[in-house]
């Protein structure tokens, strides 16, 4: 016993990583931020979950669906906890489900076709539906755009328009809330409590086994500071490596880089739909042909071999990517044309309040390029800079541009989240129920409705094509191309994945 007694403690293992962005919106129902989403990841854990196949797999619940593809019975595995102790119930996640259909498109349309949702005992619940909805699941299941995320009920009875205050999950990890430095520092710790699915990792399915005690996220906006960090061996990990810094790291022993978002992502320019000038379609269409994907994403990227003029909305390489003439309108830089456009709208010289952040690598270059583009063809720009999680708050606000609303912002997706209809949150069209501009477009909910009863792949190809024929049309946003942004990390740690987004979750550090 002395011998053992003498030994000393294990030391305890921190991944420290710079993310893409600081984090200060926690609640994963009220944005679609990204660091948002990967925060809850963190935190909470999800019923369902997609493979990197793409397949829907049993995450916190098994899950089973009746022949005529109208009732889904889940039973919630054994041994969930919530990080405060209490465990898991069917309410608990009835309650979640609920506050998630309000503002998810999927969960809306399972929501026009729900019947019930009610416990059933005490680990079972069903969803019963009045018509059958083929894509249920993989809506649940979806890992980004509105991740449906279980909470406890109390915190799931938040109204969706209303942030939570209180983030106890039952995934993973644990945040520890005193070490939490909004927009600067995130800390988390190993849940002890958390039982891994049974299956192997994949993606944001099987088993999230964690190996290290601590994870702290970290704040660097300066990006030659985070590289000359990474060399040092100050973090661990860094998910965005500006593609102009690379040389920096190449050939070095004790750093990897790599693309680990093997899909990519896609750059778009989002109006608002509420207020002038952009509640005018023209001129939505003269936005559209003045701004450059080259341009765009040379600015933004400026090595070709890290990006891809793309007009198909659903992401070049999918299953959903056309060439049916319409995807020529995305690249742009037609200034003649736009000028012509407004003319013909009547555009009298209302500003146009362009967010610019100023914090994140891969959002900084779109809004001076798109700024000079829309001044050449006769627009009056207000470009007003600010951090990402400014732009995160601001843009949710319905207010007028000069009372601190907006026109226009222009933001990311990983291919996943735009890579067929259902999917792609800018696609509804639900005025106040739909995403950041709230577009009211029923034309599109008929289409999206019409792609969801379909059940076979050229019916839904065929559906999918005349939605891209409208999004260009309309302008729904500006799609601005594809890129592939390397991440970069320490040789010290094992077990890094190629994923959408960065998880934690199976990585060691030696």
């Amino acid at each position: 016993m002395a011998l053992l007694s003498a030994l000393p403690a294990a030391a305890e293992t921190t991944i420290t990583a710079v993310m893409h962005s600081g984090l200060r919106v926690m609640d994963p129902v009220i944005t679609t931020a990204h660091i948002t989403r990967d925060n809850a990841f963190m935190i909470w854990d999800t019923l369902v979950a997609v493979d990197s196949d793409f397949v829907v797999q049993p995450q916190m619940a098994n899950f089973d669906v009746s022949e005529d593809g109208l009732t889904y019975t889940f039973t919630l595995r054994d041994g969930l906890k919530w990080h405060d102790g209490g465990e898991v119930t069917p309410a608990d996640c009835i309650a979640s489900i609920k506050r998630w259909m309000v503002r998810d498109g999927g969960g809306q349309m399972i929501n026009d076709r729900m019947e019930s949702l009610e416990a059933t005992g005490d680990k079972t619940f069903v969803l019963k539906l009045k018509e059958a909805f083929p894509y249920t699941l993989q809506a649940m299941a979806k890992p980004s755009g509105l991740a449906l995320f279980m909470m406890p009920e109390r915190i799931a009875n938040t109204p969706a328009d209303t942030a939570i205050t209180e983030y106890i999950g039952s995934g993973p990890f644990k945040l520890v809330e005193d070490e939490f430095q909004p927009g600067v520092k995130v800390v988390y710790e190993k849940f002890d409590d958390y039982v891994p699915a049974p299956g192997p990792q994949s993606w944001f399915s099987g088993a999230k086994d964690v190996k290290v005690d601590r994870v702290e996220w970290v704040t660097m906006p300066d990006a030659q500071t985070t590289i000359n960090a990474l060399m040092n061996g100050e973090v661990d990990y860094v998910e965005g490596v500006p593609v102009d810094l690379l040389p920096l790291l190449e050939g070095l022993d004790n750093v990897k880089v790599d693309v680990l978002k093997k899909l990519g992502a896609v750059t778009i320019g989002r109006m608002n739909f509420l207020h002038p000038p952009f509640d005018n379609k023209k001129i939505r269409q003269a936005a559209l042909k003045a701004i450059s994907q080259e341009d765009v994403l040379t600015a933004m990227i400026g090595n070709p071999d890290y990006f891809q003029v793309c007009g198909a909305i659903f992401g070049c390489g999918t299953p959903f990517e056309f060439s049916d003439g319409s995807e020529s309108l995305t690249t742009g830089g037609d200034i003649e044309g736009a000028k012509k456009l407004l003319e013909e709208a009547g555009y009298d010289g209302t500003p146009i309040v362009l967010m610019q952040p100023t914090d994140v690598a891969t959002l900084t270059a779109q809004p001076i390029v798109a700024a000079q583009a829309l001044r050449n063809a006769g627009f009056n720009v207000d470009l007003q800079p600010m951090d990402w999680q400014t732009l995160v708050t601001r843009r949710a606000s319905q207010a007028k541009p000069s009372e601190g609303g907006w026109n226009l912002f222009f933001t990311g997706w990983i291919v996943p989240e735009v890579s067929n209809p259902l999917a792609s949150i800018m696609l509804n069209g639900r005025g106040d129920k739909a995403w950041f501009g709230w577009p009211t477009d029923p034309e599109i909910e008929a289409m999206l409705n019409d792609f969801a009863s379909t059940p076979d792949l050229e019916g839904q190809k065929a559906i999918a094509q005349k939605i891209q024929a409208h999004v260009m049309d309309n302008v729904n946003y500006i799609h601005l191309g594809q890129y592939f942004a390397p991440s970069g990390w320490s040789t010290s740690l094992k077990g890094v994945v190629n994923a959408p987004f960065p998880v934690f979750w199976g990585v060691e550090k030696e």
